[in-house]
């Protein structure tokens, strides 16, 4: 799921990886949405809201948006670039150790918020977690060459669509589109049921949600990282 790259990858560890970290993605997003009113996930939104905030002359309301749409990327930078210093290195495990990072850093997260009394929502805590998406998105958009993104749904969604269009056509066309319309079905699937269960359990139990989060992350990456070093 998190050692073999592109067309190595069968269908069958694209759909683990999507429906285990959409499902991650999802709750992180919701958690976001329903402590700050912005999503650590969806930069379309987050963009948009930049927009109308500056329209509105509003750069305060501008600026934060802006912070997190940097703060994405950020993440996203920094998983690309480890990945490829262990591509150059030839380390299998580097992908794995990235979600590994991710999820180190979100236990960070939950220690700080526990510690510091942090207000749910926080700056501190809508960048962090914004950090964190761009993180995990990065790293399965390039394992994967594209094929699965966890963090978001538009692009996901307009795939579903293309391939669901492909039925329609030739059947060389329809046995292609069949395991591409599972992976990206299920992929929104995941990223939903996990934005409800996300928004129950923090209405639940809290910041606690952030440990669930990255106990998930970690069963999904050690032993793929345990894997890949053997195998070096």
């Amino acid at each position: 799921m998190l050692r073999h790259v592109g067309a190595q990858r069968s269908d069958r560890i694209d759909l683990e990886l999507a429906a285990i970290l959409s499902t991650v993605a999802g709750a992180l997003n919701a958690v976001g949405y329903q402590v700050a009113g912005v999503f650590s996930a969806n930069m379309t939104g987050n963009v948009s809201a930049l927009a109308d905030h500056a329209a509105h002359g509003d750069w305060t309301g501008s600026i934060a948006f802006a912070g997190l749409v940097v703060t994405f990327v950020t993440g996203a930078f920094c998983a690309a670039s480890l990945i490829h210093l262990g591509e150059a290195q030839h380390m299998r495990a580097v992908h794995a150790g990235v979600i590994i990072l991710e999820a180190v850093l979100l236990i960070a997260l939950w220690l700080w918020v526990r510690a510091s009394g942090a207000p749910a929502g926080s700056a501190g805590l809508t960048t962090a977690l914004s950090f964190l998406m761009g993180m995990q998105n990065a790293t399965t958009t390039v394992i994967s060459k594209a094929r699965v993104r966890t963090t978001h749904v538009s692009g996901t969604a307009t795939d579903f669509g293309i391939e669901a269009a492909a039925l329609f056509a030739g059947s060389e066309a329809r046995r292609l589109a069949r395991p591409m319309l599972r992976l990206h079905g299920l992929t929104i699937l995941c990223f939903a049921l996990g934005g409800i269960g996300g928004a129950l359990l923090y209405a639940g139990i809290g910041e606690w949600l952030f440990a669930l989060a990255a106990l998930a992350l970690l069963t999904a990456a050690v032993p793929e990282a345990v894997r890949a070093m053997l195998a070096d």
